[in-house]
């Protein structure tokens, strides 16, 4: 059987058909937005997050900043921390972590009768090292986050939201209407890790000074 067996000609050829089909709607994005919106349509093969992808208060480029100082990135799930690159974060000394895992969080959980996202992202908030939250399946840690912002007053530096489901996953995403910090939504029931994943990689793949130590 004929078939491409390397992987970068794959991946070559799979954002080359991306592009084509996704037709003029590449012009509703700069540069930098469409690189993420096409890694989103290369991890799910969905071309509707074309529609559905929101980039809100310089999201981009205050991620990239974020990055740059070395931050810390709270994720909602074990899968979007495991799955982020190591390499890519060990360069500008990121850290991505999460603790729904963590046997306090579940305790405390227990004991309160709430979600382990609410006190996965309470405990994350507490670390002021904290500045980008990544939020691929959980409402209630979006929603948990909001109702920091909204008391504290501090923003985060980004926030990817991205809860898929059906229960609060598309209301905790329409509550960002009221808040001014910097995000990258997926709108309606869409998203999940891998999601979130690809988003963070777009922003991370693109950055020149991250291009240069590449290539070193």
């Amino acid at each position: 059987m004929n078939y491409i067996k390397k992987p970068m000609e794959i991946e070559k050829r799979s954002f080359e058909i991306i592009t084509e089909e996704l037709g003029e709607k590449v012009n509703n994005f700069t540069y930098e937005e469409l690189q993420i919106v096409k890694r989103v349509i290369h991890t799910t093969a969905d071309f509707e997050y074309a529609d559905l992808i929101e980039f809100k208060n310089k999201p981009i480029e205050m991620g990239r900043e974020a990055i740059r100082n070395g931050t810390k990135i709270y994720c909602d799930t074990s899968m979007i921390a495991n799955g982020l690159s190591k390499i890519s974060l060990k360069l500008y000394d990121c850290e991505a972590y999460s603790l729904v895992a963590d046997k306090e969080v579940s305790l405390l959980a227990k004991e309160r009768g709430v979600t382990r996202s609410i006190i996965g992202m309470e405990k994350a908030l507490e670390d002021k090292e904290t500045g980008i939250f990544i939020i691929g399946n959980a409402p209630t840690a979006l929603y948990k986050l909001l109702e920091y912002v909204k008391e504290t007053g501090i923003k985060p530096k980004l926030v990817i939201a991205v809860p898929v489901g059906f229960v609060g996953a598309a209301e905790s995403k329409e509550a960002l209407n009221n808040f001014e910090f910097p995000y990258i939504r997926i709108n309606g029931r869409k998203g999940g890790s891998s999601v979130a994943v690809a988003i963070l990689h777009g922003i991370l793949y693109e950055l020149d000074k991250f291009e240069g130590r590449l290539n070193e």
